[in-house]
């Protein structure tokens, strides 16, 4: 993807990469789902990560607009292309960003159930997606910053295009794990 996506090309592009994410996911055995491997988060665990990451970023779209302005500001740049946003999140992470506090999951357990965990992050994505459509437009995505723990303020705009990326960045790590669990005995 490169350049401005726009609030429709977002909301398509959500609700692929989640529903790619929960059908890849809801395959997975549960016996590789709950693995724990040292040092490393399960796969569940990567799971419980975007859970959180999404609900959070569903509060950011969920407040009234006077209260983000007031309590966070307005931005004092344009949007950057999504391509902008990857590039910046990729260099973070090399640099050594790491998740930290509420965002990093605890063990997990097949107590839980993959299919309710699942669900969960499904639900949290299309309330996300349900506040962009009926209180933001288009303009608006750009008029208004949120604080982003390694990224900083960023556009709503840019907050989209981060949970787009980064339910894609998950879902690749979760593919490799996957093929490194498929060889232990």
């Amino acid at each position: 993807m490169t350049g401005i996506l726009s609030r429709e090309n977002i909301i398509e592009r959500l609700h692929t990469i989640s529903g790619e994410f929960v059908s890849f996911c809801s395959s997975i055995e549960d016996r590789f789902f709950f693995y724990q491997p040292p040092i490393k988060w399960s796969i569940a665990q990567n799971v419980k990560h975007l859970i959180v990451s999404v609900t959070t970023t569903k509060y950011a779209f969920s407040f009234p607009k006077l209260i983000l302005k007031l309590y966070v500001g307005t931005p004092n740049r344009v949007s950057g292309t999504y391509d902008e946003l990857v590039t910046k999140y990729k260099l973070k992470l090399e640099q050594g960003g790491t998740a930290g506090g509420r965002f990093v999951p605890k063990p997990s357990s097949q107590e839980e159930k993959k299919e309710k965990m699942l669900g969960i992050f499904l639900k949290a994505t299309n309330k996300l997606v349900s506040s962009i459509e009926k209180k933001w437009n288009d303009v608006q995505l750009d008029q208004y910053i949120a604080p982003h723990p390694l990224l900083g303020k960023i556009t709503l705009r840019e907050l989209c295009y981060f949970t787009v990326y980064h339910t894609e960045h998950h879902l690749n790590i979760i593919k490799e794990r996957l093929k490194e669990y498929r060889t232990l005995p």
